[in-house]
């Protein structure tokens, strides 16, 4: 049996303005772990803005989502207006601030949030062809405002969930390394730091995300 290749969509390099470190490394290691063969993408698009990781204060200066996801992709990574579905079996997205705020608008103004042109293209695009989405941490609200009535997970946060609502997702309560899986629309999500995880969290998370996809191929 031939490998399943995976895209993965970045958002930056930085939990706080862009992909959550931890969940994107641990999900490269889970497709490693589970033998998939992966390539990463990312929007060719300024950043919403550049966040001090240290003091959490906003900074004067500007980045590039592509070139800081770069830094997790190790150069290895192409923009996502190249993303084809038909050269993939799998979509997944790691989470992160970006994913909120690079990604969609989430951050700023919740169920009414706008998604990126070129990730709704790339999430519509996949959804329609019946193959499997994960998503992790804050990023399945996007899949709430693209897939009418889809089943996920954010952990167990009141009010995201109440916007997932509202955008018309169910959002559904997990632990630390349960994912939820919405067989109907092969979509596969896990809370990853939206609870108080650990490392060990995020990578059985990660693992059990990339092993439920696989099933749903």
């Amino acid at each position: 049996m031939s490998a399943k290749k995976f895209a993965v969509i970045l958002s930056g390099s930085g939990v706080y303005d862009g992909a959550e470190i931890h969940e994107s490394v641990m999900s490269l290691y889970a497709l490693d772990l589970h033998k998939c063969t992966y390539q990463i993408f990312a929007p060719d698009i300024k950043q919403h803005h550049v966040i001090n990781h240290i003091t959490g204060e906003e900074m004067d200066e500007s980045r590039n989502v592509l070139l800081e996801s770069a830094r997790i992709a190790r150069g290895n990574i192409k923009p996502l207006a190249e993303y084809e579905v038909a050269n993939f079996d799998v979509l997944l997205l790691p989470g992160g601030f970006g994913a909120a705020k690079n990604l969609s608008s989430f951050a700023f103004d919740g169920p009414d949030c706008k998604i990126n042109p070129e990730t709704e293209a790339a999430i519509t695009a996949t959804h329609k062809a019946g193959k499997p989405i994960g998503a992790l941490c804050i990023a399945p609200v996007i899949l709430a405002k693209l897939i009418p009535g889809v089943e996920l997970t954010i952990g167990q946060d009141p009010g995201t969930s109440e916007a997932i609502d509202k955008m018309g997702g169910k959002s559904i309560k997990t632990k630390q390394q349960e994912v939820s899986i919405d067989r109907k629309n092969k979509v596969v999500t896990n809370s990853c730091y939206m609870l108080d995880s650990s490392l060990i969290d995020i990578a059985e998370g990660a693992k059990n995300t990339v092993g439920e996809l696989l099933k749903l191929i």
